[in-house]
Order: C-alpha cells, then structure tokens, then sequence
C-alpha cells in the first residue's frame, strides 16, 4: 500500500492511469472539433454538444471528458489537505470524491469565463452557452459544497453553547439536529419528487438559444445530493459518537499553513 494513500492504496495507480487516458482521449478530440471548426461551416459546435444523437464525436467528447473529471476525482481524494479533517465516517470517502468534482468545475467555470471574455473583447463574437455553461455548472458545485461542508463539520452550529454541554448533551443535541435534517430530507423528496422525474424524463431545457437542460439535470440533482447530504450527517454522528468532548475557540479558524505559505512566497 503507497505510504501517502489515504483510501486508495495499490489502485491509486492504475486510477492516475485512467485519468491521464480519459483526458488524453478528451484534449485529442476536443483539438478535432476545434479544427473542423475553422474547416468546414457545418462543423459540431456548442449546440451540438447537449444534443449528442448519433454523432459518435459528440459522445465520445461527453464520455472521455466526463471519465477525466470522475477517475480526477476518485486520485485527488486520495491526498488530505492541509487544513482538511481526516475522513473517518462510513460515508467520507463518498463526499471527498464529490468535493473533488467540485473543485474541477470551479476550474471548468474559470476556464469557460476566461473563454468568453476573450471571444468577446478581443474577437468580438461572444458565446450563446458559456454563461449558461457556469450556471449549469456552478448549480452542481453549489450542491456538491454542502456535502462537504458536511462531511468537514464546516456547517453553521453555535459552539458557544455547544462547548458548554456535558458529553450526554451534546450527544442529544446531535441527534435532534440529525433528525430535522432527515425530516426536512424527507419533506423535501416527497414533495419534490413527482416534478423532478417529470422534469427529468423529458429533459426539460432552458428555454434560450443554447437551451440546456437546466431543469432537466439541476432538479433531480437538488433531491439526490440532499440525500448525500442526509446519509454523510448520519456518518458524522456514528463516527463523532465515541468522541472526547472538543472545545472551540476563534483561534481554530486562523489557517496557519497558509499563513506559513504567505510567508514563505514574500520572503522569496
């Protein structure tokens, strides 16, 4: 097992294999569209690129590009970051590979941003899709967040009162919060189900000149990553049940790893 593994161990590296395929495959077509592009009028385009039906490239972008960000995700939640907590419910491994694809897409959303400005500004031929582009995207990094923000315990609770609670409390106090987040869970995928798959199901679009299927995709994925976000909260209080009561202060918000880091890059 790779001494630096947190989860994978010896298939920590045949999945670094698999990213760099997937996205060797991703960059070799995405270079093909772009040179048709610039060759012939009729060339896919961003237009074609939501509405994959029997163009081969299309799929083949979509599957190469979409097994890059996965088996990204799956290597980078390998590694523990500085200022992260260590995973130690049934349930992290699940919620550090989504906050994985989280944070490639805010990349995508530079990258998509970055694009359109220089279209834009520079070209004078600005884009149909890429705001719509950044929203599709960030509404699946907004959700993904929570789940992480769940799993890293980084969500709002009063520590203040909390540190103040014998061991028995706080416990009581944890298991009444878990229980409104399941009840709202609950609440929220009874009475939003029905929409979502009819939504879902015929792939409602957005309405506009790219038209993507915003409603489509986001309003199921608002119920299921809720669900993660429910199971992740019953994987903290497993893990956290046994724990020593901890005691919080403001200094346990000062990063000081990347104050270290700020030092070291001013005084280079």
């Amino acid at each position: 097992m790779s001494s630096d593994s947190l989860w994978l161990g010896p298939l920590k590296q045949p999945v670094r294999i698999a990213t760099l395929a997937f996205s060797a495959v991703a960059a070799v077509t995405y270079v093909w569209l772009f040179v048709n592009t610039l060759v012939f009028e009729d060339a896919i385009d961003m237009f074609d690129m939501i509405r994959p039906e029997g163009r081969i490239i299309v799929w083949t972008m979509l599957i190469s590009l979409s097994g890059a960000i996965l088996f990204a995700s799956i290597y980078f939640s390998d590694q523990k970051g500085a200022i992260e907590a260590p995973p130690d419910g049934f349930f992290d491994i699940i919620s550090l590979i989504t906050s994985r694809m989280a944070m490639i897409m805010i990349a995508l959303i530079v990258i998509v941003m970055f694009y359109e400005v220089v279209s834009r500004y520079v070209f004078s031929r600005p884009t149909l899709w890429a705001n719509e582009l950044s929203l599709w995207i960030a509404g699946f990094v907004f959700l993904f967040a929570g789940q992480y923000a769940m799993q890293q315990r980084s969500h709002i609770r009063i520590y203040v009162i909390y540190d103040m609670m014998p061991r028995w409390m706080q416990k009581t106090a944890d298991v009444i919060s878990l229980t409104l987040l399941l009840c709202f869970t609950f609440a929220l995928v009874w009475g939003g189900y029905s929409d979502a798959m009819r939504r879902m199901l015929r792939m409602e679009t957005f309405g506009t000149a790219w038209d993507p299927p915003l409603p489509g995709t986001l309003k199921p994925a608002i119920l299921i990553i809720i669900v993660l976000v429910a199971i992740q909260a019953v994987s903290n209080l497993i893990a956290d049940w046994n724990k020593k009561p901890e005691h919080h202060s403001p200094l346990d918000e000062i990063d000081e790893t990347e104050i270290k880091n700020i030092r070291r890059t001013l005084e280079e």
